[in-house]
């Protein structure tokens, strides 16, 4: 997976332990695109503070990962649902409504 998509969704999981300030540069570098310079220059930080915000953030956020195993638990949740609705497609179901309706259920799960 891409860094920049796996830090974003690992700063969605684990919002909760980022201050609000690593939270926002993440999300502005990350997400936003925005260079060191505008984020140093929104913040009214240094670059170099900007980098050491956006490092430790990403150190955090890894830590957990690794610890917690979140994000791999979703990806693997996703992947089966997916696997079942496969699954349910190719069964000769006559009660497509039922099907249909058990098909929205299961995607709510990702």
């Amino acid at each position: 997976m891409e860094k920049n998509i796996e830090i974003s969704i690992l700063s969605q999981i684990y919002k909760n332990t980022l201050t609000e300030k690593q939270f926002e540069i993440l999300d502005e570098y990350y997400n936003n695109d925005f260079s060191l310079s505008e984020i140093a220059e929104n913040y009214n930080i240094t670059r170099q503070a900007v980098r050491d915000n956006i490092k430790s953030g990403e150190t955090k956020l890894y830590d957990l990962e690794n610890k917690l195993g979140l994000m791999k638990k979703m990806q693997k949740q996703e992947e089966l649902v997916n696997s079942i609705i496969s699954r349910l497609d190719s069964l000769n179901i006559k009660d497509k409504k039922t099907l249909e309706s058990i098909k929205k259920d299961l995607k709510k799960l990702i």
